[in-house]
């Protein structure tokens, strides 16, 4: 064994060996002990010492075999437990990379989450150690999940559908209110009284639209579900604006009305009229069969509206007398002229429906002047003035003059106070039963004007029987067929139905 002397090893083992060449060298010049051979006792001494060096050699030569061969690799965990194996994190990490995007492309419509877990991982090492990193990562994706993130939409608790997110969610409802709300201003159309908000210029008409809101419990919330059970934006808006169709009918009881009708069965008049065109001025009786089929969504977008219109007003009466004319004549001293009063209620209407409307206010526009009659000397007993007050004190109006669902209602309907008095002086023309109208009493005011008083419970005069404006002519009732309790009141002038809101 030949070892260069002037090598400086970069290693301690080849600085052992070194110095076990050293060693031998010197071991070779040692001097034999007395009686023994010199050469033989050397010959052992450098055997020993060459020995050794082999020996060390040895041990030196193994540890650089198994460090040359130490593998590096890394232990693979998800959730703190073993996967296996594998050379490099980056190469779970290019796979986990891989699998997101294609979780993404099976469905790109909704918010896809790859649940990964808690991956993690162990830096080891080990001799001639193989890093299963193929089976590794095959089995790490075997264990993967996916799941979509959306928003539950519930209406009073019950779940109508799943959307992508709130976003959608919201634009959803947005839609849903916008579709009653223009639903409101389609089924309000014609020169109807209280309805008329058209917008028309000549008719003064206008409507404003001052609250719009969905009156259901909404529930919007964060979940994560199959991505198969998230519906578009269509399909969740269809099943809110829908609803369910079943066919209702209900018979017609004692005590029963349109507007009670309603109230009782959770609907609009209005429902009623359409399904049941041949109801003539709210007149049902006993036994009717309605149609009150309607389809209810499944939210309730609920609208008030502020409605008011323009109506003429005709010039009051006013007659002066004249000695130097005889009983009977009379003569215009001014025509005249026409006045403008607006009229404004307030509608509510549910999904579209019309649940209520309500007279608000009035306002003057424009003052007529009077029309002046002078007459005779004569004062004709039960003439009467042209100007009208209201036939019952506290009133509220509960339906008004005019067409509604093709239907024409010629007087306005009244609750209040329960005793029903003259509008204005006049005669008893009428006072008894008339059909649908029950007990009725019909005052000729004798200047081309009359008033019929409707469903009565009792009449307080008779006919023939002269009477001064605020005379108590009856008690409200519900006579007739039955329309509830409350005052039908109609004026005429020379045979046609007017407005009575134009002169009260």
């Amino acid at each position: 064994m030949t070892v260069n002397k002037d090598s400086k090893p970069g290693n301690a083992g080849w600085q052992a060996v070194l110095r076990l060449y050293r060693y031998v060298r010197k071991a070779a010049a040692v001097k034999a002990p007395e009686g023994a051979s010199g050469n033989r006792y050397r010959r052992v001494v450098v055997t020993t010492a060459i020995v050794g060096v082999i020996g060390v050699l040895a041990v030196v030569g193994g540890k650089q075999y198994v460090e040359a061969n130490t593998v590096d690799y890394y232990n693979v965990l998800m959730n703190d437990q073993l996967v296996g194996t594998v050379d490099k994190p980056e190469s779970v990490e290019a796979m986990l990379l891989s699998k997101a995007e294609e979780v993404k492309k099976s469905h790109p419509d909704v918010n896809m989450v790859l649940d990964t877990g808690k991956v993690s991982y162990q830096p080891a090492s080990g001799y001639k150690v193989e890093p299963e990193t193929e089976v590794t990562i095959a089995k790490l994706e075997g264990m993967l999940t996916s799941y979509a993130t959306g928003v539950e939409v519930k209406v009073n608790g019950k779940v109508i559908g799943i959307v992508k997110d709130r976003e959608t969610a919201d634009r959803i409802m947005e839609k849903v209110k916008d579709k009653f709300t223009t639903q409101t201003s389609a089924k309000s159309s014609g020169k109807v009284t209280a309805l008329a908000y058209s917008g028309d210029s000549d008719t003064g008409s206008e409507r404003k639209l001052k609250k719009v809101e969905i009156i259901d419990d909404i529930d919007k919330t964060a979940v994560n579900v199959d991505p198969t059970k998230i519906v578009d934006e269509k399909t969740l808006y269809q099943k809110l604006v829908v609803g369910n169709l079943t066919s209702t009918k209900y018979t017609v009881r004692e005590g029963d009305c349109v507007g009670c009708i309603a109230s009782k069965m959770n609907i609009s008049k209005q429902v009623i009229y359409e399904n049941n065109p041949w109801i003539e001025d709210d007149l049902i009786k006993v036994g009717d069969v309605l149609d009150l089929t309607v389809k209810k969504p499944a939210v309730t977008v609920r609208t008030v509206e502020s409605v008011s219109e323009v109506v003429t007003t005709d010039p009051q009466l006013v007659y002066r007398t004249s000695a130097n004319m005889r009983v009977g004549e009379s003569k215009v001293l001014q025509q005249g002229s026409s006045g403008k009063k607006r009229l404004t209620y307030r509608l509510t209407k549910d999904n579209g429906y019309l649940m209520s409307e309500e007279l608000i206010g009035y306002e003057i526009l424009k003052k007529g002047t009077p029309k002046i009659v002078v007459k005779g000397t004569k004062v004709v007993q039960g003439e009467g003035s042209g100007v009208f007050a209201w036939p019952i004190s506290n009133h509220t109006l509960s339906s008004s003059f005019g067409k509604r669902w093709g239907k024409q209602h010629e007087g306005i309907d009244l609750v209040g106070s329960s005793t029903i008095k003259a509008a204005d002086d006049g005669v008893v023309e009428f006072a008894g039963q008339k059909s649908g109208y029950g007990n009725c009493v019909i005052i000729n005011h004798k200047n081309g004007y009359k008033t019929l008083y409707g469903h009565m419970k009792s009449i307080s005069v008779k006919k023939g029987q002269i009477l001064e404006k605020g005379d108590k002519i009856g008690i409200m009732g519900n006579t007739g067929r039955s329309t509830g309790t409350h005052l039908h009141f109609e004026i005429q002038k020379n045979g046609v139905v007017q407005n009575p809101l134009k002169y009260l």
